[in-house]
């Protein structure tokens, strides 16, 4: 379970990956950068509303789950999972702390797979992702969104992951939309909307 909600959980925030796609030039994948670093330097909150859709090989169906999502800088950030299943993961002071439908846990997540992945999520509000080491980035762009395309390095993370593409709404650096695969085949699309920018935040949103 816990596999699927980080997986699932990356980071953040659309348009679908289509056939119009084309790569950026190196002039145009720098200015991209350039652009979303700077603007998410401002950013100390972000709060939005998502929907997951999971698409597994055994399962004729998808799975849908809603939540809201809420970070605050430098690295808390929460999950909380509301319809059809409670389920909440949070990240902060270096451990992964859970609540499953009332039976909550923690995990020490340093030196794991889920640091990384908590790593890269919060460098999605601050523009860090595009020199995270861990992974290889490649931009392509269309009619409506810009996406960066991150391929882990690792063999270790590639046992999870093999790639995630981050879509940015044309003058928007923050993400609407994520689309994963994992390595197993198994997708995961995370919807973001309603997104908040720097609103306060309660403290209870990081308790479990």
């Amino acid at each position: 379970m816990i596999k699927n909600i980080v997986l699932g959980a990356f980071i953040f925030i659309s348009g679908f990956f289509s056939a119009q796609m084309t790569a950026m030039s190196g002039a145009e994948a720098k200015a991209f950068v350039a652009k979303v670093s700077s603007e998410t330097q401002e950013i100390k909150t972000l709060q939005s509303d998502f929907t997951q859709t999971k698409k597994m090989d055994f399962l004729d169906k998808s799975i849908v789950t809603y939540g809201k999502m809420s970070l605050k800088s430098p690295n808390m950030l929460s999950w909380k999972y509301t319809k059809p299943y409670q389920y909440s993961i949070v990240f902060k002071e270096g451990k992964i702390f859970i609540n499953d439908q009332g039976k909550k846990s923690s995990v020490d997540a340093k030196s794991k797979t889920f640091e990384k992945i908590n790593k890269l999520i919060v460098g999605s509000s601050n523009g860090k992702m595009f020199s995270d080491p861990e992974f290889t980035v490649s931009y392509y762009k269309n009619g409506n969104f810009n996406v960066a395309k991150f391929t882990p390095k690792s063999a270790q993370l590639l046992k999870y992951i093999k790639q995630i593409e981050l879509h940015f709404p044309k003058n928007q650096s923050t993400v609407s939309q994520v689309n994963m695969t994992e390595a197993s085949g198994d997708t995961t699309n995370i919807v973001f909307k309603n997104t908040k920018i720097n609103a306060a935040i309660a403290a209870s949103e990081f308790s479990l």
